[in-house]
């Protein structure tokens, strides 16, 4: 889904996709043009031997002025790796169209707010120094971040998703989010997404500083 929605904006974009959960190692820093952490089953605070040579990489990447972008976990795993803290929360699952406010005066999103699709429990609680908002709600204080070197974007919801693949990530999660979260969730995917807004944005963000 990532790959089609940078694709759709720049075919000419090439790819090298690095599986962790199945074994494959953490690329060197010096390897990488750009960096891409999608969303995981794992959690950013989950303790599994590779999300520390993660966390390794995104410092040292960051430190490079290496162009990265993570989404819901990358989102999540970026912003512990550079200080800030990640939590489940207890305001329950996010699942269907989130409508989240956008920051005035920021160079990337020029309309006052967005909506995306998102499935997660876990949050950035606390942000790092280095980070600014970029897209927030009440049920998200930290959905988007910019971070200070100029080269580091991250947002919790996914722009990726399709209505169709969104709507049945709901359907999986009845019986573990509460009915009503589940049938607002699914009731709200009726009303258009801003995702393909959104994928411009990030690979604007990535061709335009690798």
């Amino acid at each position: 889904m990532f790959k089609r929605m940078l694709a759709f904006h720049n075919p000419n974009m090439e790819f090298e996709v690095v599986s962790l959960i199945y074994g494959q190692p953490v690329p060197k820093v010096d390897d990488l043009q750009a960096l891409f952490i999608t969303g995981s089953s794992y959690s950013a605070y989950d303790d599994i031997p590779w999300r520390y040579e993660l966390e390794a990489l995104i410092q040292a990447a960051y430190a490079q002025r290496i162009p990265m972008v993570g989404v819901c976990f990358g989102h999540q795993i970026i912003a512990q790796a550079l200080g800030g803290t990640v939590e489940k929360v207890d305001r329950g699952w996010g699942l269907g169209r989130h409508i989240y406010q956008v920051a005035p005066e920021n160079s990337l999103i020029h309309q006052p707010e967005v909506a995306i699709a998102c499935s997660h429990q876990d949050q950035v609680v606390a942000a790092p120094e280095e980070a600014e908002v970029l897209l927030y709600s009440s049920f998200t204080p930290y959905a988007g971040l910019i971070y200070k070197n100029g080269y580091t974007l991250t947002l919790q919801p996914h722009p990726e998703f399709e209505v169709e693949y969104a709507y049945a990530l709901c359907e999986m999660r009845q019986g573990i989010a509460t009915d009503k979260v589940v049938q607002d969730s699914k009731a709200s995917l009726a009303q258009p997404l801003d995702g393909e807004l959104v994928g411009r944005v990030i690979t604007n963000f990535l061709t335009e500083r690798a």
